[in-house]
């Protein structure tokens, strides 16, 4: 039994990514006393205490009944956070110092590496990942069809980062890059809604087979996905964008990715940036998702892959980066929505564009 309460924490613990105050996803404490939610600060769960507190004492009582936990007598406020589980992925509370609280581990997952291994394979809630397959179907399935946002860390390891990296930053140098353009916007206000450069690459390219690599990696994971995202059946994608914001400032105002249902239904981003510091440097990705009070905000830290939702579920923004910040994004097509959107181009019906990208087959 005890077991059992154990992997369903930890099922749960892997499930929750929200701060449950602000929407933050990023180093996250567990409350201390039911351990089934999530906070970015001591002052965010107090904010939420006279909210969270009878859920808290509900889970509070459901744990207590099957294992023995030593904590305070119940307050009026709420006890002190504790950073998530380490490496064992033990469910359960422990006694913790409070200044370790200022020190919180993420609760994201870690993927392992090109060559299947990872320094820290283990994550802090517990979960592991040793293949695309396995890190497909244990996490981004489940965490894409609760939320609808996705974040993986350590995707392909420091080594392969930094090959890509260098094929990005050759790229650039190129002058290949243009300006990124607007479906719905005329061009002489398209710099007011996003400052990026682009290119759109195969994959072929000279120069390019990192990236190539990357997309290789990104098709497998969608692959080993495929029939368990939603209702979807994807059957193809587009090129690679790579992108640029040099750092001055710009940012792409709040939009959606696929408003008029032109067939994407994933939006699948690799961060390439070292040492980001948002508070520095800028550069967040904000997802407002639907129906939600809570945002998500997502730093684009080298190395991590994030997947969400192309449709308006997702409204988003770049806020102003003000150091050169590289992503990489591809959206996948679902099979019926493309068909739909082509066929609804090709009689002449307002308001569809589908001339996005030639799609290429993820299989």
């Amino acid at each position: 039994m005890e077991k059992q309460q154990q992997q369903e924490q930890s099922n749960l613990d892997r499930d929750r990514q929200y701060c449950e105050l602000c929407g933050k996803m990023e180093n996250l404490l567990k409350c201390g006393r039911c351990r089934s939610s999530f906070y970015c600060s001591k002052e965010h769960q107090k904010q939420h205490w006279k909210k969270h507190k009878l859920s808290c004492k509900e889970a509070d009582q459901a744990q207590s009944a099957v294992q023995r936990v030593e904590q305070q007598p119940p307050t009026t406020q709420p006890q002190q956070l504790q950073p998530g589980d380490k490496a064992s992925g033990k469910a359960g509370v422990k006694k913790t110092h409070p200044a370790q609280a200022d020190s919180p581990q993420t609760t994201q997952t870690e993927a392992s590496g090109d060559d299947g291994s990872n320094n820290n394979n283990a994550t802090p809630n517990g979960q592991t990942s040793s293949s695309p397959q396995k890190l497909a179907t244990d996490y981004i399935v489940p965490c894409m069809n609760k939320h609808g946002i996705c974040v993986v860390d350590n995707f392909l390891g420091a080594e392969t980062g930094q090959a890509i990296l260098d094929n990005v930053k050759s790229l650039y140098k190129t002058g290949r890059f243009t300006d990124g353009q607007l479906v719905s916007q005329k061009s002489d206000s398209t710099k007011d809604i996003r400052g990026d450069k682009i290119t759109w690459i195969e994959g072929r390219e000279a120069g390019c087979e990192k990236i190539r690599f990357l997309m290789g990696r990104m098709d497998d994971l969608i692959r080993h996905c495929n029939g368990k995202l939603g209702n979807y059946t994807i059957n193809g994608r587009t090129k690679a964008m790579v992108a640029c914001y040099p750092g001055n400032g710009t940012g792409y105002v709040r939009h959606v990715d696929n408003p008029n249902g032109d067939g994407r239904c994933v939006t699948c981003i690799y961060y390439l940036n070292k040492d980001w510091n948002a508070k520095e440097h800028g550069g967040l990705l904000r997802i407002f998702p639907e129906g939600k009070a809570q945002f998500a905000d997502i730093e684009p830290k080298f190395d991590r892959l994030l997947l969400f939702w192309s449709d308006r579920r997702n409204p988003h923004e770049v806020q102003p980066a003000f150091s050169t910040r590289y992503a990489i994004t591809v959206w996948y097509f679902d099979a019926d929505e493309r068909a739909r959107a082509k066929e609804k181009y090709l009689t002449g019906e307002k308001g569809v564009k589908v001339e996005l990208n030639k799609p290429s087959d993820p299989s």
